[in-house]
């Protein structure tokens, strides 16, 4: 039996002499004596030594690291864009038919168009016959100098007899304003009603239900980019203000600063969408077209940004409304003695009395703003419009929403059939106070907005979610 050392000492051996050892700090007891520790040897192993030194190795791993982050960096970006363009898309035929019935001029004597004749030949019919009504209106009763009293008589009162028979027709400003790239002013069925006419109307087709969607993508994904860039510099500047003054301010002025930077990309996005499909009528060809035009024959960025009848309704609408969607839950909530703390439930439903209550305020301010976008200035020639517009251009916010009252319709234009082929008279309407005033002229879209917040409220209600930074979702 082998006898076991004592100790481990004689089992040292010194290392070889191709090593170096690992220099560490003198030990305090004998300053002049450094320690050191020999490396660990793997005598089952041969390996060899990496030089971290190499700038041809350097170069190489931080090719890898940055060629890494690039290809990260472009497939989230394309993500994320495809993302906001499919969103778009699906949101873009409501908005569509929402702008166009907030454009739409539906004044008091309007008559609605025949809904049994469709297509070119009903189009071409009407057309023919005010042409006819127009050319034959001076000569229609005049007697021929050749022709005796008596002997053109009977031909004139049988002529007489079947004018009168005849409904009355539209004034004659509205038979002028009613161009063939127009679409004839329907019932007032809320922005599906709208949809479905702009897709069936021949001139416009159901791709027009997707006119600006480019530059609407473009202003959403510039909003969600540039909103916390200046609420982040806000809070830098002014700093983070008490929990019990003016929480808002920062939130709302950095949703301000945001909506008139991208004011103008809002109005390209109305003119686009309100401009008529038809090559011939149509005023700008894209986005940039529109731009260019805009900027040299209605002032420039001067007349873009800081025109009254643009920047007023852009201010007013850029902070009532992250004023009201952000504010006004908590301020409802504090009347029904609910609070975000309070259970998920009761908190939803007040966030949705909330967006529908907001909606009474910014729907309004929307219409006007989008009236007056439609509305050229400058050296521009009018913008020929697939709805019809007021044919007298307005002259500020207020003129607008008085002109709105006092001159238009809520309920729908008299009905124009063909029952005056029997000689009897278009249906009329029973006016009342609301029928006979414009006021629902001014929340064209109401029914939209409640039915997207009913949406978020039932799919919150789903989801089961208790996270209370989600925020109010408005479409």
């Amino acid at each position: 039996m082998a006898s076991t050392p004592g100790s481990l000492r004689d089992l040292y051996s010194s290392p070889p002499p191709d090593r170096t050892s690992w220099q560490f700090s003198p030990d305090p007891a004998n300053p002049s004596q450094p320690a050191t520790i020999p490396p660990i040897s793997h005598p089952s192993s041969n390996w060899t030594p990496v030089v971290v030194n190499s700038p041809v190795l350097d170069a190489s791993i931080i090719r890898d690291e940055h060629s890494v982050n690039a290809n990260l960096v472009l497939k989230t970006v394309l993500a994320s864009a495809i993302m906001q363009y499919t969103t778009s898309a699906i949101a873009m035929p409501w908005e569509v038919g929402k702008l166009l019935l907030q454009v739409q001029w539906v004044p008091n004597d309007a008559i609605e168009a025949e809904p049994e004749i469709s297509g070119e030949e009903s189009d071409t019919g009407e057309s023919l016959r005010i042409q006819l009504s127009d050319s034959s209106s001076e000569t229609y009763f005049q007697e021929p100098p050749t022709a005796s009293g008596s002997q053109l008589s009977p031909s004139r009162d049988s002529r007489r007899r079947r004018s009168q028979q005849l409904p009355t027709r539209p004034s004659r400003e509205s038979r002028s304003l009613r161009a063939e790239y127009v679409i004839p002013i329907g019932p007032t069925d809320g922005v599906w009603g709208m949809i479905k006419r702009l897709g069936r109307s021949r001139n416009e087709g159901w791709s027009s239900l997707w006119k600006g969607l480019l530059t609407a993508c473009v202003t959403d994904a510039m909003s969600s980019a540039i909103q916390p860039l200046i609420h982040n510099s806000l809070l830098s500047i002014i700093g983070p203000s008490p929990s019990n003054s003016h929480p808002l301010l920062i939130p709302v002025l950095s949703h301000l600063a945001t909506g008139l930077i991208l004011s103008p990309l809002d109005l390209i996005r109305t003119r686009l969408i309100a401009q008529s499909a038809i090559p011939a009528y149509k005023h700008y060809v894209g986005p940039v077209d529109a731009l260019s035009q805009i900027l040299r024959e209605e002032g420039g960025f001067k007349g873009v940004y800081l025109h009254p009848h643009l920047l007023i309704p852009a201010i007013l609408e850029n902070t009532l409304r992250p004023l009201i969607t952000l504010g006004f839950p908590s301020a409802l909530g504090r009347l029904v003695f609910v609070s975000p703390d309070s259970h998920f439930a009761a908190w939803s439903c007040v966030e949705f009395l909330a967006s529908c209550a907001g909606l009474l305020v910014t729907l309004p301010v929307e219409t006007i703003r989008r009236r007056l976008q439609v509305q050229v200035r400058g050296a521009a020639k009018p913008l020929r419009t697939c709805v019809q517009t007021r044919p007298k251009p307005y002259n500020g916010v207020v003129d607008v929403f008085w002109r709105i009252l006092s001159e238009e319709r809520s309920e729908p234009p008299l009905v124009y059939t063909r029952l005056r082929k029997k000689g009897k008279q278009p249906e009329k309407n029973r006016d009342g106070w609301y029928s006979s005033t414009g006021l629902g002229q001014l929340y064209r879209g109401f029914g939209m907005g409640v039915g997207a917040s009913a949406i978020v409220l039932v799919l919150a209600a789903i989801a089961g979610n208790d996270d209370r930074n989600m925020g109010w979702t408005e479409l």
